[in-house]
């Protein structure tokens, strides 16, 4: 997996995602993670990337060119136009699903950060195949949202993380939330480890866990709990004790 993101501030990014699993993980040659900085496509002496946006209103906007020849650049590199992905408050908000389709579907990728009021829409409609978004709110940069989308997306290549179910048994990968965890020691606070976790006995703590799993999404998370389908007959045992604790308000 090899990743290009396009930034005003290479070295922050670039030092985060070189840090930890993602940097053993470059180190070891499962993913290539390489920024680029804008400013170096400038043709001007001062370096400028922004301008003042046509129809007036305040801040600034990137213009088309230095974008346009950083991404050229990259793709003549390539051999090949690159799939490009530009982080912007007005794309499709990112989901765990949109991570898997990325890792399986390319290669390699462009992420595309954008500043001030944002990028020229020229080069958008030129270059970028979508936009994505990581919610509902406004950053000051492209850089954080470009950074957790190549986490999410590096994480899920062979290699990069022990074993298939370092994510597979997470949050999100299913359309649930994970179940609550514990380590030792056994109580803390006054507060003790669940006792079914202590059994060793391995059938009753996945089906715990499973339970917790269902409650914790429909409790947190009921938009994505409507789209659960349950059709296992212990899965549908599992959906009546939750109702009648509920029903009884014990704990579940």
């Amino acid at each position: 997996m090899h990743i290009d993101i396009m930034t005003l501030f290479p070295d922050t990014v670039g030092d985060v995602l070189c840090e930890s699993i993602l940097g053993r993980a470059q180190e070891r040659g499962y993913i290539r993670i390489e920024t680029h900085q804008i400013r170096d496509y400038t043709k001007n002496k001062q370096k400028q990337v922004d301008d003042y946006p046509y129809g007036g209103g305040r801040g600034c906007v990137m213009q088309a060119q230095p974008l346009y020849d950083c991404w050229k650049h990259i793709c003549e590199e390539a051999g090949k136009r690159v799939h490009t992905i530009y982080m912007s408050p007005c794309g499709k908000v990112f989901r765990q699903e949109d991570a898997k389709r990325l890792k399986n579907e390319y290669d390699r990728f462009i992420i595309v950060c954008g500043h001030y009021e944002g990028i020229d829409q020229r080069f958008i409609d030129a270059c970028v195949d979508e936009e994505i978004s990581i919610g509902d709110f406004v950053l000051t940069g492209g850089e954080i949202p470009a950074m957790a989308v190549a986490d999410a997306v590096c994480r899920l290549v062979p290699g990069v993380l022990p074993d298939e179910e370092c994510f597979t048994d997470e949050s999100h990968w299913d359309g649930m939330l994970e179940y609550p965890q514990y380590s030792r020691p056994e109580e803390w606070e006054g507060r003790k480890v669940p006792e079914i976790l202590l059994s060793g006995h391995h059938a009753n703590i996945a089906k715990w866990r499973r339970k917790q799993s269902i409650i914790r999404t429909r409790l947190r998370r009921p938009d994505m709990y409507a789209k659960l389908k349950f059709e296992t007959k212990q899965d549908k045992k599992l959906l009546r004790e939750i109702e009648e604790e509920l029903e009884n308000g014990t704990e579940a």
